[in-house]
C-alpha cells in the first residue's frame, strides 16, 4: 500500500458542535480526519460520512477524555487506524475540543462538579496530549479550546473558566517545550455559541441569546461554523508563524 501524504487531524469530541464543524472545515480544506466520540457512535459515523463526501478519508474512535487510564489503549487503536487507512504512524494536527458544560454559582458548586470539569478540561487535555506526543509529527500543530469566559466573567462559570484558564497557560508551556520539534501550539477561545453544550442554553434560551447578542459587537450569538473554519485556517500553512497565542473568536463580546 502506498503511504498517504495527506495531512491528518485528530479532533476530540467531534460527533457534534464545534468538533463536528472543525472536522468538516478541515475536510473542505483537504485534510483527512480522525474524530473521537464518547457515546454518540451513530452521530460520529455521520460525521465520518460527511467528511468522505468532501473527498477526504475519516475514521471515528471512541474515547472518554476524562478516563486517563484508557489513553494508552486509545493511542494503540489510533495507531492501528492510521496504519490501516493511511499506512502512516503519525498525525499532523491535534485539536483538543472535547468538553462538558456544567454551571453553578460559586456558592453551590460541588466538589463532584469541580472534579468532573477538571478531569475533562484540564487533566484529560494534559495527559492525552502527553500520550499523543509520539504520534504527532514534527512540524505539526496543536489547538487547545478555551473560552471567552477566561477574559470576561459571568456568574455560574467560576469552575469551568478556571479550567480553561489552566489550558491557556498549558498552551504556552507546550509551545515552548515542543518548539524544538517545530510543533506550534495555540489556544482558540470561542464566545457564546449556539450548540447543545451546557444543555443548549445559548441556543434554546431566548432571553440569554438576546442578552448575548446585545453585548456582542456583531449583534448575535455565535454558531459552530463561526469556529470550525477558523480552527481549520489556524492549522493551515498560512498561519505557520502563529504560536503560543490565545485567539478569541467571539464576534466582539463584552468589549
Amino acid at each position: 500500500m502506498t503511504p498517504n501524504t495527506s495531512k491528518i487531524a485528530l479532533v476530540t469530541g467531534a460527533s457534534r458542535g464545534l468538533g463536528r464543524s472543525t472536522a468538516l472545515a478541515l475536510a473542505q480544506a483537504g485534510v483527512d480526519v480522525v474524530i473521537t466520540y464518547r457515546g454518540q457512535a451513530a452521530k460520529a459515523l455521520e460525521v465520518v460520512r460527511e467528511v468522505e463526501r468532501h473527498g477526504r478519508k475519516a475514521a471515528a474512535i471512541q474515547l472518554d477524555t476524562s478516563d486517563t487510564a484508557s489513553f494508552p489503549a486509545f493511542v494503540g487503536r489510533l495507531r492501528e487506524s492510521l496504519m490501516a487507512s493511511w499506512s502512516r504512524e503519525q498525525i499532523d494536527f491535534l485539536v483538543n475540543n472535547a468538553g462538558v458544560g456544567l454551571a453553578a454559582p460559586f456558592s453551590q458548586s460541588t466538589e463532584e462538579m469541580f472534579d468532573q470539569l477538571m478531569a475533562v478540561h484540564l487533566k484529560g487535555v494534559f495527559f492525552l496530549t502527553q500520550s499523543l506526543l509520539p504520534v504527532i509529527a514534527d512540524g505539526g500543530r496543536i489547538v487547545n479550546l478555551s473560552s471567552g469566559l477566561t477574559r470576561f466573567s459571568l456568574p455560574g462559570y467560576a469552575a469551568y473558566a478556571m479550567m480553561k484558564g489552566g489550558i491557556e497557560v498549558l498552551t504556552r508551556y507546550l509551545a515552548k517545550e515542543l518548539g524544538p520539534r517545530g510543533i506550534a501550539v495555540n489556544t482558540v477561545a470561542p464566545g457564546a455559541i449556539e450548540t447543545d453544550f451546557g444543555g443548549g442554553a445559548v441556543r434554546d434560551n431566548a432571553n440569554l441569546n438576546n442578552m448575548i447578542a446585545s453585548q456582542t459587537a456583531l449583534g448575535r450569538a455565535g454558531v459552530p461554523d463561526d469556529i470550525g473554519p477558523m480552527i481549520a485556517a489556524l492549522l493551515s500553512d498560512t498561519h505557520r508563524w502563529v504560536n503560543a497565542q490565545r485567539i478569541e473568536a467571539s464576534g466582539g463580546m463584552f468589549l
